[in-house]
């Protein structure tokens, strides 16, 4: 057990001690100043001039939020236009795997799109490698690269004074893909490779097992998806299983280079913010209430797959050294496997190497809690997003109870900015609960469910966490999932759709129309008696507003879900 707590401990600050120069980097890159890949500026200039973009004409948030949704609507329709024809393409499919579906291709599309990347496909068998290449891995770039860009948008807004100007959409996602996430992919990609994970374009590779029976083993361009899934945010893999099929994690080396990506990103974003606004103690700030956050929730969900399973004690056997090895990646041990899934729920890449519908139930909770709040570091870029919606509302609260004017980083907090902290924080929620109320309605309303629309292998309280936790991480954009819910039909199809893009855009949308507010008030320099939010008061407040917003909320939920299962000693 300590070794493996020394070896969790050890990947952790590995993440952190590359995060701090890379966010350094980041704001080099964001601030327009020289780097050490200025070599490539010919390259994005050439980009502006094919597609006649001024880059250092400024937007308002309305011009910033339009451009933003105008290509992600147009990536959406190529798409799912690729994925329907995919079959009939006659280059880069060697396997001949068909087309999908509408309902399965506009699913994956606003999957993909959106960086939640749930996969109703299995990745070998249901695309091409042209379809891997050209739509999954492209939207996995891109969507992170929007996600940058609107973090960073928000950022410039927040450090400036009386302006309109958030940054040119063009210019943030261009930097943001060619001189931010190409590099890291490019380094990671030969790191796995080094791994021994595969880079082909051969079709699925023959062999003979020992037994002598003939089989064929899937394989494919994997090494360059694998980094851009975990530097992204974004966690789609290239096989089903994801991380625990062994040729994505071939061996311990691959499966740190797993955490260390995944990580890597996230943390960044969050030191950039101390060197881009110029208030280093304002980031450690927001990395303390991070990590203290993600811990909290981490720490139980990892102990509790430890302890001996309820149906082992009926059964008469202890475990308890061993844990929960059920649904586990046996290669890496139930607390490795713990672990990572832990943080790929706070980290909304979604990317296991376990399988979430085998954990008990006092891990499936705080799953969903990291998923909901999606603030503990969270996806890349949207993960600050997300924490400023409670930092307002946090700095709110601290004023008043001190009796000063609510301000943040110099800029009064009046009503307007309120009202779309609180819209943005109850959103995600209104709409994954509805969804599950939908689902949940029409489970119960159809005759003979089980049998007609087969949705559920475990019915009762499982069910029901299954049905909520597809859509918090839909909504959370994470992508994982219980696979004990058939979700590849029409209606799981298209109804997670409707939280994902909503989970996706409202919060950008949001935190735009907000920051842009606060970027045209003036600047209040700050006084004696004032809320200091680099301070450990704040810190702590900041994170009981975080744990009652983005838990209580979903407390009767899981009520009905894992904690009900829990105390039905399942």
């Amino acid at each position: 057990m300590l070794l493996n707590i020394l070896t969790a401990a050890l990947l952790f600050g590995l993440a952190v001690l590359l995060a701090w120069p890379l966010g350094r980097y980041m704001a080099r890159v964001y601030a327009g100043e020289r780097t050490w890949l200025h070599f490539l500026t010919p390259l994005e200039r050439g980009f502006y001039q094919l597609a006649r973009i001024n880059p250092e004409q400024g937007m308002t948030w309305p011009r910033y939020v339009g451009a933003l949704l105008v290509i992600n609507a147009v990536w959406l329709v190529w798409a799912v236009l690729v994925l329907l024809v995919q079959g009939q393409l006659p280059f880069w499919n060697p396997d001949a795997i068909p087309a999908m579906s509408f309902s399965q291709a506009l699913h994956s599309a606003v999957s993909f799109l959106t960086s939640t990347n749930a996969q109703h496909y299995s990745g070998e068998t249901g695309a091409s490698y042209f379809a891997q290449l050209t739509v999954f891995t492209f939207l996995q770039f891109v969507s992170a690269g929007t996600s940058l860009a609107a973090g960073i948008a928000v950022v410039r807004a927040l450090g400036g004074r009386e302006s309109t100007n958030v940054g040119n959409f063009y210019q943030d996602l261009t930097r943001s893909c060619l001189l931010i996430l190409l590099p890291l992919c490019f380094a990671f990609s030969v790191l796995f490779l080094l791994t021994g994970v595969p880079m082909t374009f051969e079709g699925a590779g023959a062999y003979t097992s020992l037994e002598g029976v003939a089989g064929t083993v899937a394989r494919g361009p994997v090494a360059a998806l694998l980094a851009i899934k975990e530097l992204g945010s974004n966690g789609g893999g290239f096989f089903g299983p994801n991380c625990a099929h062994p040729f994505e994690g071939p061996n311990f080396a691959a499966f740190a280079l797993h955490h260390l990506a995944v990580l890597l990103t996230p943390m960044a974003f969050v030191f950039m913010l101390g060197y881009y606004l110029k208030r280093p103690r304002f980031s450690l700030m927001v990395f303390g209430v991070m990590t203290a956050g993600l811990l909290l929730l981490l720490v139980p969900a990892v102990l509790a797959e430890l302890q001996n399973t309820p149906f082992l004690n009926s059964l008469g056997l202890d475990a308890a050294a061993a844990g929960n090895l059920e649904g586990k990646e046996v290669r890496f041990g139930v607390f490795h496997t713990a672990f990572y899934n832990s943080f790929n729920m706070a980290i909304p890449a979604g990317t296991v190497v376990g399988a979430q519908d085998s954990f008990v139930p006092l891990t499936g909770a705080p799953f969903m809690l990291l998923m909901q709040i999606d603030a503990f570091f969270g996806g890349l870029g949207t993960g600050f997003l997300n924490f400023l919606v409670y930092l307002v509302i946090a700095a709110f609260v601290a004023s008043l109870m001190v009796g000063r004017t609510p301000e943040l980083l110099g800029k009064k907090v009046e009503a307007r900015e309120m009202q779309l902290a609180t819209l943005v924080a109850i959103a995600q929620p209104v709409v994954v609960l509805a969804c599950t109320a939908v689902a949940a309605y029409a489970w119960t309303t159809t005759t003979d469910a089980a049998d007609s629309l087969k949705w559920l292998n475990n019915p009762g309280a499982h069910g029901f966490g299954a049905m909520l936790y597809e859509f918090i991480s839909a909504a959370a954009g994470n992508g994982s999932g219980y696979e004990s819910l058939g979700d590849n039909t029409t209606f799981w199809n298209l109804l997670p759709c409707v939280a994902m893009l909503s989970g996706r855009f409202v919060p950008i949308i949001g935190t735009l129309v907000l920051a842009g507010g606060l970027l045209a008030k003036s600047y209040t320099p700050p006084s004696v008696g004032g809320i200091r939010l680099e301070s450990f008061t704040f810190a702590l407040l900041l994170l009981v507003v975080i744990g009652i917003l983005g838990a209580l909320l979903f407390f009767p939920a899981l009520t009905l879900g894992p904690l009900a299962e829990y105390f039905a000693g399942k």
